[in-house]
């Protein structure tokens, strides 16, 4: 799995994104989508997910991305190929109470990649993708993409994205 991340060049980064960069610049489930072979889509939350996807594994998943340092989330990466694993609703059910029990926090990310890699573990495996397709599906997103960084990085999209995070801190709840 060490290869992987040598090989693609794919930028994990938290929240969702309208559309990767050139550089990847999406969060893990969005990347998990292309490389298991559908077509690009922003993902919000686990429901956003196709069917095939384990929704408390993509949860978990979106959890560890979106409170990982830039040095954390590229040791998801191995991750992207083996999240379209849903299985029976006992199964789910299962990954979800191990998963709860565990108590995951978005101070331990050592932790969660261990958590993580259990719920996997439970029920049904990811089909294998072998990293040459997986790499092939992500550059074609990569390469249709307009700009070098990923939407969210864009300038203007930061500065507008600072002043509605403004306006929400000092608006009364």
């Amino acid at each position: 799995m060490d290869s992987f991340d040598h090989i693609l060049n794919w930028k994990l980064q938290p929240g969702s994104h309208p559309f990767p960069g050139k550089d990847g610049g999406t969060c893990i489930n969005e990347a998990a989508i292309v490389a298991a072979g559908f077509t690009y889509q922003p993902v919000h939350g686990v429901d956003d997910m196709p069917e095939c996807f384990s929704r408390p594994i993509c949860k978990l998943a979106m959890q560890l991305n979106d409170h990982a340092s830039e040095a954390e989330r590229r040791r998801l990466l191995p991750f992207v190929t083996r999240l379209a694993c849903a299985d029976t609703p006992a199964v789910e059910a299962q990954r979800a109470a191990y998963i709860s029990s565990k108590r995951v926090t978005a101070y331990s990310f050592e932790y969660g990649l261990k958590v993580l890699e259990g719920a996997l573990a439970i029920g049904r495996q990811a089909d294998t993708l072998g990293v040459h397709e997986a790499r092939t599906r992500l550059e074609t997103v990569q390469s249709r993409a307009s700009s070098a960084a990923s939407v969210s990085d864009s300038p203007i999209f930061a500065k507008i994205k600072s002043w509605l995070e403004r306006k929400k801190q000092t608006e009364p709840t």
